[in-house]
C-alpha cells in the first residue's frame, strides 16, 4: 500500500465527501448538543473565572430534571446574551436571603461553593411551577452589581459541563 492510498483511500472524492460529512456532523453536534459560552464578569468566581470558555450540555434537561446546585446557561430576552448562574431554588419553592444566607422553604441552604458573602437581604419569593431561582457564586459582590432572581424554565439552555 503506498502513502497516497493510506492517506486518502481508494477515491479522493469519496474521502472528501466523508470528511465534509464528518465536519458537518461535528459542527451540528457542537451547536445542538454542546454549546460554547464565555463567562463574563466575576459573578461566578471562584467556580468559573472571568472570560473562561465553558461548554453547555443542551440535552441535559431533556433526559433529566434540574437539580439544586446545577450551574446553567440562561438566555436573556432576544437570545443574544447568556448568563451563567447556579440554581438555588426549584419550582414551587419559597426563597429568601437573610444576611447573605440563602433560605429555601425556611431551611438554610448549605453552599460550599460560596466562599465569601456580604450581608445581602432579599425578601421572600414564591416560585411558580415553571420557575427556578438563580444566583452567582460570588456573594462578595454588592447585591446591586449582581444579576440574580427568577428564571423561567424555557430560558435555560442547559447545564454546564465541568
Amino acid at each position: 500500500m503506498d502513502l497516497r492510498q493510506l492517506l486518502v483511500g481508494r477515491s479522493l472524492g469519496r474521502s472528501l465527501i466523508r470528511g465534509l460529512a464528518m465536519a458537518l456532523a461535528l459542527l451540528l453536534g457542537s451547536w445542538f448538543i454542546l454549546m460554547p459560552v464565555r463567562a463574563h464578569g466575576p459573578s461566578m468566581t471562584p467556580t468559573y473565572a472571568d472570560e473562561q470558555l465553558l461548554l453547555v450540555n443542551r440535552l441535559a434537561y431533556r433526559f433529566g430534571e434540574m437539580q439544586r446546585g446545577d450551574v446553567v446557561a440562561i438566555t436573556l430576552s432576544g437570545g443574544q446574551a447568556v448568563l451563567v448562574k447556579r440554581i438555588v431554588a426549584l419550582p414551587g419553592e419559597r426563597i429568601r436571603i437573610e444576611d447573605g444566607q440563602v433560605v429555601v422553604d425556611d431551611v438554610p441552604l448549605d453552599e460550599p461553593y460560596c466562599v465569601y458573602r456580604l450581608p445581602w437581604n432579599v425578601g421572600e419569593v414564591q416560585l411558580g411551577p415553571d420557575e427556578v431561582f438563580v444566583i452567582g457564586d460570588n456573594r462578595a459582590m454588592q447585591e446591586k452589581h449582581h444579576t440574580f432572581g427568577r428564571a423561567d424554565r424555557r430560558r435555560i439552555l442547559g447545564r454546564m459541563i465541568n
